[in-house]
């Protein structure tokens, strides 16, 4: 049974993992990228009127995929009572939570009946690391607005998120955060967002381990 092809925009299409997501859907999908410095959208998580732009350039589409998110890695040692702007946790609060949180509520508007959003989290919501508190915070807390906002998108409209591994592409760079980790190959991630996206799920947490 063959389906038809979906409009996608692709967020963080330039990155590893925005690249294996492409790869997995240009072929079948209209996959449309999207970047704070790249592809045929600009789109900054951290900035609301960014994502409300963008989103309105697109158009009407069938799904929204996030592959973009930061956050700092400090110690817990070196980070002090702050308020949000200049505490460490505020480039995760208002980068990879506040704008994939915003990026979900801007979408509904934009979304076809039955479309879907796809969120990335990250393997540090259970299994945390020294220094990537910030991290482990964002990410279980994605995953709980998730499962919840599920429960209330309209149109059936759907929501999942997808928490990975670190990646064996990434691994030059993240390897001394993630010592005995058994890092997956990013493409195993873009399965995950191909299933999240063709499927019929919705408030689900796919975990790539």
């Amino acid at each position: 049974m063959s389906q038809p092809s979906l409009k996608i925009l692709l967020i963080g299409a330039s990155g590893t993992l925005g690249r294996a997501i492409a790869a997995e859907l240009s072929h079948r999908h209209e996959v449309i990228p999207a970047g704070k410095n790249s592809g045929d959208v600009r789109l900054d998580l951290a900035d609301p009127a960014s994502i409300k732009a963008a989103l309105a350039k697109v158009g009407k589409i069938d799904a929204v995929a996030c592959a973009a998110g930061k956050a700092n890695f400090t110690p817990l040692s070196q980070i002090d009572v702050a308020d949000i702007e200049t505490s460490a946790y505020g480039l995760g609060l208002r980068d990879k939570l506040m704008g994939q949180v915003n990026l979900t509520l801007a979408a509904r508007e934009h979304l076809n009946p039955g479309g879907s959003v796809t969120l990335i989290s990250g393997i540090l919501s259970e299994h945390p690391i020294a220094a990537g508190s910030s991290a482990s915070m964002v990410n279980g807390a994605l995953e709980s607005f998730v499962r919840a906002a599920a429960v209330e998108m309209p149109h059936g409209q759907r929501v999942n998120i997808v928490s990975p591994n670190v990646f064996q592409e990434s691994m030059r760079s993240y390897g001394p955060f993630f010592r005995g980790f058994d890092a997956v190959p990013v493409a195993r991630a873009a399965l995950a967002f191909s299933r999240s996206i063709e499927g019929l799920q919705t408030g689900q947490v796919y975990r790539v381990y």
